[in-house]
């Protein structure tokens, strides 16, 4: 199952992000997403978790607990929107 992981402070690296969710169960892959220009974390992530008991387990746990002082919002990834391109 595919997690979203909002309003994280923006110190929060991969690392950390994959630490906090192993305690709940096997984690295959944890990404903060950056802005490409400056490299800067955007304040949000996304994990990806083999078992969905698990995961649904990480997402009761962790959704609404504080992280830095900031609430985290953590729940299912819902599909990738697409992208309409404009012609002008």
């Amino acid at each position: 199952m595919k997690i979203y992981v909002g309003n994280m402070p923006y110190s929060v690296t991969s690392e950390d992000l994959a630490k906090m969710f192993e305690e709940h169960g096997r984690v295959q892959d944890a990404q903060v997403i950056t802005d490409r220009e400056t490299g800067r974390s955007k304040g949000f992530g996304f994990i990806d978790m083999p078992d969905n008991a698990e995961a649904d387990e990480a997402i009761k746990a962790l959704n609404a607990t504080q992280l830095s002082g900031r609430q985290l919002t953590v729940n299912q990834a819902r599909p990738r929107r697409e992208r309409t391109t404009r012609r002008y």
